[in-house]
């Protein structure tokens, strides 16, 4: 199917009524005091979607998650998770909302082991521990022979197949992935895309910023390019895999855009 007929299929899909999970809402955010990050940054997950955001260095993709999330205040602008206002609520609050995040580094307690890390995934909501953990050992069947490894004696792949499935435990609605391919080989690079494709297809929402632009588009249902901390572009995945005007930006030769 060429990249006009996935956006007709895709148009097609759209036309039915979809709740939204996330919406995000002109977010202006930063780290410094004066310094915006995000300039008016929007951005909508719809339930079951797999959303992506690809961008150059210092678009403001991670910035962007962590604002939704709660790590970083912002500055003007409103967050809604399912018709809620969330804008400044603590992360805490929102993983109890249904919203797992897997953050980019020190994202597993590399002191204990892989039971523990798992067990440190419910602990907001504590119980039914051995189902959610089958589950997880299912999905990410390297966990299974490795219980009680410590998790800082892991590869950098199977470690984040673990911050995966420690974010997951919760059973959440939305799930926030900050670069999860980052520094990983190409085949853990393909499994932790394959896990992302899984677990999307049991019907959890996905927003995920990935440096990967190609493999990123490739999988998700729409896209979001980022430059300066404004959109630039929004579409499906295949229309934006071949739009030469996004490959131009993503390669940092638009220096701007209008």
């Amino acid at each position: 199917m060429s990249a006009d007929e996935h956006e007709h299929a895709a148009a097609d899909e759209r036309t039915r009524p979809v709740p939204v999970v996330l919406a995000a809402d002109d977010i202006v955010a930063g780290y410094l005091p004066g310094v915006d990050v995000l300039r008016g940054c929007s951005i909508e997950v719809g339930e079951g979607e797999l959303i992506g955001v690809i961008g150059p260095n210092g678009a403001g993709k991670s910035t962007l998650i962590k604002a939704v999330f709660g790590l970083l205040r912002v500055r003007a602008g409103t967050v809604r998770l399912l018709g809620e206002d969330v804008t400044g609520l603590p992360a805490h609050e929102q993983v109890l909302r249904g919203v797992g995040y897997v953050p980019q580094l020190q994202n597993v307690f590399p002191a204990l082991t892989v039971e523990e890390n798992l067990r440190m995934g419910i602990y907001l909501r504590p119980g039914d521990y051995a189902r959610r953990a089958a589950a997880m050992e299912e999905l990410f069947p390297v966990l299974a022979s490795r219980r009680k490894q410590k998790a800082g004696s892991m590869s950098g792949g199977e470690r984040q197949m673990l911050a995966m499935a420690r974010a997951l435990m919760m059973e959440p609605r939305l799930l926030l992935l900050d670069e999860p391919s980052a520094g990983l080989s190409p085949t853990h690079q393909d499994l932790v895309f394959d896990r992302v494709k899984e677990i999307n297809g049991a019907g959890v929402a996905v927003l995920m910023v990935e440096q990967n632009a190609r493999r990123c588009l490739q999988i998700c249902d729409r896209g979001y390019v980022l430059d300066q901390g404004r959109n630039a572009y929004t579409g499906t995945g295949a229309r934006l895999l071949h739009d030469a005007r996004v490959i131009e930006l993503y390669l940092g030769t638009l220096a701007r855009v209008r």
